[in-house]
């Protein structure tokens, strides 16, 4: 597991370089299970010393303590609530999750835009399906009660390919640290 930078201190919103920005962003993570997601967006939460909000968690979160059945958006809308509290204090958001429809990714930058804040859409695949359904099989959950997908589960998911432009990073035979320095180099390029 890579550990994030720790030098920054609490405080204004800061870019990726450190730097103050005053506009807090919305970092809007997708790709399908197994990809990476958890691992680079968790890395960029601590870096930046974000709010992070995953969906697995919120949802299994609804299950467990709440009762509720998750049957369709409950866990995006109540994360959706948490990110516009976050963002409208000023503080920069790292969204988690599997996000793969347009309408699901339209309502993130729908939410930045009426919070007064940037959206940065992050893309998450491993294009080796050998080596992706190698690590769906073999992953733990983390989450409590939480029943992760089968690779068969994930085969027959709807995945919509992005329409507009998206950092997208290739998680395949590359370490997370990797992928990270290169989350990092595409964030400064949209600084």
């Amino acid at each position: 597991m890579m550990n994030a930078p720790r030098g920054r201190k609490p405080g204004p919103p800061a870019s990726v370089n450190g730097g103050d920005h005053g506009t807090p962003v919305l970092y809007s993570f997708s790709g399908l299970p197994g990809t990476g997601k958890t691992t680079l967006a968790r890395a960029l939460a601590g870096h930046l010393h974000a709010a992070y909000l995953r969906i697995d968690t919120l949802e299994q979160a609804l299950q467990d303590i709440c009762a509720v059945r998750v049957h369709a958006d409950e866990g995006y809308r109540l994360a959706h609530r948490i990110a516009a509290d976050n963002l409208q204090l000023g503080i920069d958001v790292v969204a988690d999750s599997c996000n793969p429809i347009e309408i699901t990714r339209r309502a993130w930058e729908h939410l930045a835009e009426k919070s007064g804040a940037r959206c940065i859409d992050v893309e998450l695949l491993c294009s080796d399906p050998h080596e992706h359904r190698q690590r769906v099989e073999s992953r733990a959950s983390d989450i409590d009660g939480l029943r992760l997908p089968t690779w068969q589960d994930i085969e027959d998911r709807e995945y919509q390919p992005w329409a507009d432009a998206v950092i997208h990073i290739d998680t395949a035979g590359r370490s997370p640290q990797e992928c990270f320095n290169q989350l990092l180099r595409a964030l400064n390029a949209t600084s």
